[in-house]
């Protein structure tokens, strides 16, 4: 079985060259989340030369609108959401300091290149484990957007959070390598 990388946050660039894809992290530390339409209000910002909500350099997004809490928890169920409605304002995000995300799904070639650029990393999270993920989400607090509701900007300290390296730094797309592999003729 392979091993699990332990990462803090936020991230440093030595440890997102040091990410492959296919491998299984261990995320603990402070994570941001944030769905499109508030990708789209953080972009606004940074196009119009606007203090953000939280400082962007090393920090990972993870795109979902958590369920409301149980009493005891955190969150309630917080699985991820299809990162591709996030793709036309990642490119941005990524060149102001964005080292990490976190969705499911493929990401598209701007987003891509953008994360070669400027080193930063995808981790994909299971869809369906919305209430597994949720476990490892110690405290949320919302610090941007509450009219949003679920897809309010949070600022979650997670704990042992759970994911896959998706697309590495160099591009390579474990998306892409995966139908390669299981394709006829390969």
């Amino acid at each position: 079985m392979a091993e699990t990388k332990t990462i803090t946050t936020p991230l440093s660039d030595d440890v997102i060259k040091d990410l492959k894809i296919g491998e299984k992290v261990s995320i603990t530390g402070v994570i941001y989340t944030a769905r499109d339409a508030a990708h789209k209000r953080l972009v606004d910002l940074i196009e119009q030369g606007k203090e953000l909500p939280f400082d962007l350099p090393g920090q990972i997004i993870y795109y979902v609108g958590p369920a409301p809490a149980k009493p005891g928890f955190a969150v309630g169920s917080a699985g991820p959401t299809s990162s591709y409605r996030m793709d036309a304002y990642t490119p941005t995000l990524i060149a102001n300091g964005l080292k990490g995300m976190i969705g499911k799904g493929p990401r598209d070639e701007n987003v891509k290149d953008a994360m070669k650029e400027h080193g930063a990393v995808y981790f994909a999270a299971v869809g369906g484990a919305g209430a597994l993920i949720s476990k490892s989400i110690v405290k949320a607090e919302v610090i941007a957007y509450p009219e949003l509701g679920a897809e309010a900007v949070r600022r979650m300290e997670v704990k042992d959070f759970p994911a896959i390296v998706a697309i590495d730094a160099t591009g390579d797309d474990l998306y892409l390598k995966g139908k390669e592999a299981y394709s006829i003729g390969a």
